[in-house]
């Protein structure tokens, strides 16, 4: 039996491809494209909606997210600007009720891999910098993408004294300090998604790259993301927690 799912914020890039992967998939039925207008409570209601997926930005995705968990809904949410607090809050919830979900700040396979990667060099260096380059039309910064990786490096990194920088991020900001860990955000026309790395010791540099040039290279994670999620009773942040 096919999983029911929802698509929020289908008229936007991410979710029209969304929307065209879960109709492509056997094993996903889509029961819902949503857009501002529509009322995302009733519809997850009226459409018996397992599954949610939120595409659609950070000034909305809170909001969103109370509403999928409290109906009872799986969220798997691919939307950035969720603080460090209210995604523990969110797992709060769903622990309680027993409901899985995923908060992913990348769907992307490369991403995730670049990310774990990362996490494993940072043992050996002890200065590093994220620069991470999406479109225009992205409004948040620095990307999710980009404060999750920051994430999973702080766990092995041990900065340099002469490194230890203190300022925290800025939500909207183009250069951010995260865990001791520089992040440089780019917004500009012809790009998609795409992260950096960037390790440096005595005389040499190591860069881990990652190039999203097509929206097209999340959706098996989004998928694979929709068929996980009832599955779990809890809910998990990041994609690597599934793979």
């Amino acid at each position: 039996m096919s999983i029911r799912v929802l698509v929020n914020g289908a008229s936007g890039r991410m979710g029209q491809a969304t929307v065209k992967a879960i109709s492509d998939d056997p094993e996903l039925e889509l029961v819902g494209a949503l857009g501002r207008k529509d009322n995302l409570a009733t519809e997850i209601k009226n459409k018996k909606a397992q599954v949610v997926v939120d595409f659609t930005n950070a000034d909305s995705v809170f909001h969103n997210t109370e509403i999928i968990i409290e109906a009872g809904a799986h969220p798997v949410i691919g939307s950035s600007g969720l603080l460090a607090e209210q995604i523990k809050t969110f797992q709060e919830q769903c622990t309680k009720k027993k409901l899985g979900g995923i908060i992913a700040p990348n769907f992307s396979l490369g991403a995730v891999l670049l990310m774990k990667h990362s996490q494993e060099i940072a043992k050996y260096f002890s200065h590093v910098e994220i620069i991470e380059m999406h479109h225009d039309g992205k409004l948040d910064s620095p990307s999710g993408t980009a404060i999750r990786t920051a994430e999973m490096l702080a766990e092995n990194f041990i900065p340099a004294k002469s490194d230890k920088k203190t300022r925290e991020i800025i939500p909207g900001s183009r250069g951010a300090i995260h865990q001791h860990i520089p992040i440089h955000a780019i917004r500009l026309p012809g790009l998609v998604a795409h992260v950096q790395v960037i390790f440096g010791g005595t005389g040499e540099t190591l860069t881990l790259k990652h190039d999203s040039i097509d929206r097209l290279c999340f959706m098996p994670g989004v998928c694979l993301a929709a068929k996980k999620v009832v599955e779990l009773d809890k809910l998990v942040y990041g994609l690597e927690n599934i793979l």
